[in-house]
């Protein structure tokens, strides 16, 4: 399947974010481009300055509005492409950070049937997004980080 990310990062980081990914897996890593195929086995990683989203016929759609909820790119922006573009076949994953950001689209995906994580507090560096996450209702699992890769890969394999 093929994997989207949204980081919180300074303007100019995420090319470096790219690389060093990619350096880490066998998969590969690019920073989306807008009408991208979405394409399995590759991850693609919201560029500063865009917030990445789904787009028709699962294609990477760059969106330069305003930033979200402070953030420009906002995960909320790709959750919710997600959940309406592929519903229970989505999976969605809320890690470490601040913020409550991101809460309110992961229950858009749990209710679109996607299958939803969050980062247990044991194993985050700051708890704000999975905490918020996890009282909305929004989460079918907390788990801590070394689990998370399994726990998908357990699901999809179902």
């Amino acid at each position: 399947a093929p994997v989207l990310i949204c980081q919180h990062i300074s303007s100019g980081f995420t090319e470096g974010l790219a690389r060093w990914l990619a350096a880490e897996t066998e998969l590969e890593v690019v920073e989306g481009l807008d009408g991208d195929p979405l394409r399995p086995g590759t991850v693609f990683v919201a560029p500063s300055g865009s917030h990445l989203k789904v787009g028709p016929g699962a294609t990477v759609r760059l969106a330069r509005g305003p930033a979200l909820q402070g953030f420009k790119p906002s995960c909320d922006a790709l959750l919710v492409s997600a959940a309406e573009t592929f519903k229970r076949r989505a999976i969605g994953v809320i890690l470490t950070g601040m913020g409550g950001d991101g809460a309110k689209e992961l229950l858009t995906m749990k209710q679109a049937g996607a299958f939803t994580i969050a980062q247990d507090e044991a194993s985050c560096v700051v708890f704000g997004m999975p905490k918020e996450a996890i009282k909305a209702g929004a989460v079918d699992k907390v788990l801590p980080l070394s689990e998370i890769a399994g726990a998908i890969l357990a699901h999809v394999s179902r």
